[in-house]
């Protein structure tokens, strides 16, 4: 089978069998571009998660994107986006045909509670994988442990903080550090 293909029908694969969004669907994308395909490595998995949360769009859909680019240029990242949007497009299109009050239908809204279960173990399966793989350096080590504290202060506090904010703080305290570690390298060269 040619590459396009392949492409997507994986990502065709992983937006029909995954509820959730994106963040379910990394564990997903890892397995099959990363494990089996072996299309990308962890590591460029884990920069494109990142470049992926930080740009306009579903997470999912920016890493398809850049994983279809890398394979085969934009051929391959318009086979690999339509792959992960088309079963969740034709899913909702089809419900939407058939039934009015899809959610109000007791057993479904059952189901779909059970759904969110499953969905926290996804992107919790996610995170556990992505921490074991972290370079386990100091200062990576600190930013992690940082930012969970920050979150979690701000969801028990329920303080009404812009995700804007948030990434404008991030970006501020990293260039701070980046031009004091530059400094410092200056410093020895002269």
């Amino acid at each position: 089978m040619g590459i396009l293909p392949d492409l997507f029908l994986t990502f065709a694969r992983i937006g029909l069998f995954t509820f959730g969004g994106g963040y379910a669907m990394i564990a997903l994308i890892e397995d099959a571009c990363v494990e089996k395909k072996q299309w990308i490595t962890h590591d460029e998995m884990m920069n494109v998660t990142v470049i992926a949360e930080s740009t306009p769009g579903p997470i999912a859909i920016n890493c398809a994107t850049y994983v279809g680019y890398k394979q085969k240029g934009l051929a391959g990242a318009i086979a690999a986006t339509v792959g992960m949007v088309f079963p969740s497009f034709c899913i909702i299109f089809l419900i939407s045909m058939f039934l009015d009050n899809f959610l109000e239908i007791t057993w479904i809204a059952h189901a779909f509670r059970g759904i969110r279960i499953a969905v926290g173990i996804l992107i919790l399966d996610a995170s556990i994988r992505m921490i074991r793989k972290m370079q386990k350096k100091p200062f990576p080590l600190a930013v992690m442990i940082t930012s969970f504290a920050a979150m979690l202060a701000i969801d028990i506090f329920a303080l009404r903080i812009s995700s804007i904010t948030l990434m404008l703080v991030a970006a501020a305290v990293s260039l701070a550090l980046f031009l004091v570690k530059h400094g410092r390298k200056e410093a020895v060269r002269k």
